[in-house]
């Protein structure tokens, strides 16, 4: 009786963040510089060539730019649920632990690579999918380094966190680095350090989103043996689990979402760590619902911040990131008193 009231409780709890998501999507359609009415949107969505310059913003602004959000709101907030239960560690996420900044060394990596070929031949030669990719591999360097170095050292939870600071200021000195050799891989790094959607296009967000969408599925195929991981090495391997595999599996699904959302995204902050506490406090650990919750209220909350970046100081705009980090900051300082009181108190 007690499970079924939980499940009913979480079932509720996702209706309501499928709503919120609704109309945090219409509202980011809707609102702007340049207004749109929802019969503008009705006739722009099914009658394009008919909509004129509502048609024009929707499909070439308005839309990329909200799909953008969802996507990395979703990718972000995973990626977080992801590493903290299989790190066992509330602090870890992926702006936090050097895994942003490894997908951000990866993207820069790729512009001056792809600056430098266009150059050579005339014009650009790789595509969203060539960002989306070297992203995830920078990710997964930055996440495998930080993880193999905590196993090798018997490294505690705080000494994790304080290791991935660390290689964070690594990677971004080696970003910061490049940049400075490279005026137009600076250009590019100006707006993507903060991180926001300004200016993005289908043609960046499509291959990510595929991915994300792609991570999504299946980490859900493989909640249980994630809810088993959770449990500790010594629970999980009692009931014939591989841990090293599932462990490393889990990472790279953890790097994969990230890095997507990096891709496109820049280099947003918290989301990782924000969205699976508040979930994991109203929904609690079960990764049947912490996942999808994590996903829709991700996108859900990164719209809304969005929103709040392109109207509080109308008609300038903010970069997301900036949101993102005033409302982060202090979230992660709660989590870090709030994890030490927890040691002192065992």
């Amino acid at each position: 009786m007690k499970d079924w009231t939980k499940s009913s409780r979480n079932r509720i709890i996702l209706a309501l963040g499928i709503l919120l998501l609704i109309a945090a999507v219409l509202l980011n359609l809707c609102l702007g510089s340049a207004g749109i009415t929802l019969p503008e949107l009705y006739s722009a969505v099914f009658h394009r060539g008919e909509a004129g310059m509502a048609g024009n913003i929707f499909w070439l602004v308005r839309l990329p730019r909200t799909t953008a959000a969802v996507a990395a709101g979703a990718g972000l907030a995973l990626s977080g649920a992801i590493l903290q239960s299989v790190l066992a560690n509330p602090l870890a996420s992926p702006n936090i632990i050097g895994v942003n900044a490894g997908a951000g060394l990866g993207v820069t990596l790729f512009a001056a690579l792809n600056g430098y070929l266009g150059a050579k031949l005339g014009t650009l030669v790789f595509s969203g999918l060539g960002y989306a990719l070297c992203a995830f591999a920078g990710s997964l360097f930055a996440v495998l380094l930080v993880t193999t170095i905590a196993a090798k050292t018997g490294a505690s939870k705080s000494t994790v966190i304080l290791g991935g600071v660390a290689l964070n200021s690594i990677l971004n000195a080696v970003t910061e680095s490049i940049s400075v050799l490279d005026k137009d891989v600076a250009a590019l790094n100006a707006d993507f350090r903060v991180g926001g959607f300004s200016g993005v296009s289908f043609t960046r967000v499509i291959p990510g989103s595929i991915l994300i969408l792609a991570g999504f599925l299946i980490i859900m195929t493989l909640r249980n043996e994630l809810d088993v991981m959770t449990l500790g090495d010594e629970s999980a391997r009692s009931v014939g689990l591989n841990v090293r595999r599932y462990r490393f599996f889990f990472i790279v699904i953890a790097a994969l979402l990230a890095g997507a959302s990096v891709s496109f995204a820049g280099l947003l902050g918290f989301v990782g760590l924000i969205i699976p506490h508040f979930i994991r406090r109203i929904a609690g650990n079960e990764n049947r619902w912490l996942i999808p919750l994590s996903a829709v209220y991700g996108g859900a909350f990164v719209l809304f911040c969005d929103l709040g970046a392109r109207m509080l100081f109308a008609p300038f705009e903010l970069p997301v990131g900036i949101i993102l980090a005033l409302l982060g900051g202090p979230c992660f300082v709660m989590v870090l008193l709030k994890e030490k009181g927890g040691h002192r108190n065992g």
